[in-house]
């Protein structure tokens, strides 16, 4: 079992949170990272837009979840980016918020106090720490310490060799 989210990773098809993705965005509507999970990229592109534009409308006292055509949107913002996810209908609102808090937490553990710059400057290690939290659209660790350590490893190797 994962931390964190742990208690909601169970067998059974409803059991695990199920994505169908999540957009980091800055507070222009600029897209920082994109990840689609379960459908084409292409089915969701078209929509990205209007996604962003509604979450980035939104005031701050407005609650953080709004159904979306075929989808619900979670969402939070923290400093200058929106972490967007879009997921099922019968999904636990508060858990996905809960992802999210926990993928910001692991960013600045990472990056030390992250910024939309580290997003930008170093995309290939975001999505990497994204991707040991959530696979498929499955979230399948919450740890950060496991969540981090396969890339830590990795920089040490790219230290050694450098």
């Amino acid at each position: 079992m994962c931390g964190g989210l742990g208690s909601t990773v169970q067998s059974g098809p409803h059991a695990v949170a199920m994505l169908k993705f999540i957009l980091l965005v800055n507070k222009q509507g600029q897209t920082r990272l994109a990840r689609y999970y379960q459908h084409p990229e292409h089915e969701y592109i078209s929509t990205e837009r209007d996604i962003i534009r509604k979450c980035l409308a939104r005031e701050d006292s407005q609650c953080s979840f709004l159904e979306y055509k075929k989808f619900k949107l979670v969402y939070r913002r923290y400093a200058s980016l929106y972490f967007i996810a879009g997921v099922d209908h019968t999904e636990n609102e508060l858990a996905i918020l809960e992802l999210i808090h926990n993928l910001v937490e692991t960013y600045d553990k990472y990056f030390d106090k992250v910024c939309e710059l580290d997003i930008m400057f170093n995309l290939d290690k975001a999505y990497m720490i994204l991707e040991e939290m959530v696979m498929n659209g499955r979230i399948v660790e919450m740890n950060q310490n496991r969540i981090l350590l396969p890339i830590r490893v990795m920089d040490q190797a790219i230290q050694k060799w450098s």
